[in-house]
This record gives C-alpha cells, structure tokens and sequence, in this order.
C-alpha cells in the first residue's frame, strides 16, 4: 500500500489530491483507498521525515509544485536526498530510499500522453531536497512551473490520472542504476528512464560530485541496496570523474558510460 502525500498550502498538490480523492473515503483524517491511501499533512513536504513515526506503508509519493527561476514549464518527479548541507528538508548528508519502479513507470506513461502535454518538458530531476530518513521507498512527483500551471486544475488532474494509472496497474520490473554527473535536469538519464532498460536509483550530479567521499559513497550505496549497475554521463563528471571511477573500483557494480 503506497500513501500520496499533499501540503495542504501547495496549489498544485491539492489540485491533484482533489481528482484523486473524488471517490475515496476520510477515515480519521486519511482518504482511504483499495490500492493507495492519500494523506494531506499541515507543513511543508520537503521537511516530512517524521511521516514513519505515525504512518507504516510500503512506500510514499508526494505530489507537489515545482518551481524554477527559468520559468520553463515541465512536469517532474525526482528521488530526495542531500549531498551536503541540509537547506530545503531532511538530512545533512542523508539520502532518501529511490522508488525506481514507479519513477520509471510513471515518466514512461508520461512520455505515452507527451502530446496531452505539448507545452511542458517532460524530465526528471536529480535527487535533491528533503524529506530523507524514510526508510522505505519515495518519490516527488511535480508540476511547474508557475502559479498559473499550479492552479490549473484541468492540468493536474491530467497528471494526476496517469499518477493513479501507474499506481493501480501491474509494475514492471525493470534492472536499476545509479547515476553519476550531468546537470540537475540530466537528458541522458532522463532518455534512460523513458526508453532505455534500466529504472534510476539515487541521481548524483555534476555539481554535487564535489561532496562525495568514502563515507556518503558507503551510505548512497546503503540507499540504493536494489542497484546492479552505475551509469556515468561521460562528459558530465567535470573534475571529478577520476574520483567516482576509484569509488565504483571497490563495487561489484557494472560502470556503463553514456
């Protein structure tokens, strides 16, 4: 059983748990459903690590807003995790279990209906923001990438229909890698989880290979105990590629550079 989590003040969220809930039941004070439950929680979901503390689930999916100083319109869904300092949620140095199944589904039947969507670029993002001590899988699905896409309600019950699609139909199971380098919207990886064989696990990018040594290195591969391989964007690894291959030496991981 998978729970949706909402920010009751997030536009875009509540949109989307409102078409998801129109014919589920409030049961003290979470919407119950046959294949997933939806809660909608007072505070920020970036900062939901206590979620475990009142709620057992086999996973959680949090839908939210996204934002972005270019203004461009996309639809994203993401791993959580901090490479370094803890700004936005979670943990210092902590990385969030990746839910690569659904991730990998999800993106793909978004790519199915990307003509119900023309304006938006369809992407994921690299692992980054809270919440991050979860112990059991969880994924950001967003919707950006301005109030007026936030508050369009047509959109994001659009979205929020393929959301319940994935979730209640037969998940295929797909070989999953972790991913080193690229930018915070990687297209190599991106193109990987829509038409390649492999589902994503933790998504490490260029600008965060700075923060990784032995100790987070151990922990992300803690993170990450479903992963048989490492896909590198070659030529997005900057200074750091040397450091990254040494790492994957001491795995049994198959290394695949794109």
């Amino acid at each position: 059983m998978q729970l949706f989590v909402v920010y009751q003040d997030d536009h875009a969220g509540n949109n989307m748990a409102t078409f998801i809930t129109k014919n589920m039941k409030k049961d003290n004070g979470i919407y119950r459903g046959k294949d997933f439950d939806l809660l909608i929680i007072p505070t920020p979901v970036i900062s939901a690590d206590w979620l475990e503390e009142k709620y057992s689930y086999d996973g959680f999916i949090f839908l939210s807003k996204h934002a972005a100083e270019s203004g461009v319109l996309a639809l994203t869904c993401h791993s959580t995790g901090n490479f370094s300092d803890a700004k936005f949620g979670g943990n210092n140095r902590q990385i969030a279990i990746p839910h690569s199944q659904f991730q990998k589904s999800y993106l793909q039947k978004l790519w199915e209906h990307k003509n119900d969507f023309s304006d938006f670029q369809i992407t994921i993002e690299a692992t980054h923001h809270g919440p991050t001590a979860l112990n059991k899988p969880s994924i950001f699905i967003e919707i950006g990438t301005t109030e007026k896409q936030w508050t369009d309600t047509t959109l994001c019950s659009s979205v929020a229909k393929l959301v319940v699609e994935v979730i209640k139909s037969k998940q295929k199971f797909a070989p999953v890698a972790m991913c080193f380098g690229g930018t915070h919207y990687p297209e190599k990886f991106t193109k990987e989880i829509i038409q390649g064989k492999y589902a994503l696990g933790t998504v490490i990018p260029k600008h965060s290979l700075d923060f990784l040594d032995q100790e987070l290195f151990s922990h992300i591969l803690d993170r990450n105990s479903m992963v048989k391989t490492a896909l590198l964007d070659w030529g997005g690894l900057g200074q750091n590629k040397q450091k990254v291959l040494d790492l994957l030496s001491q795995t049994n991981l198959e290394v695949i550079k794109l």
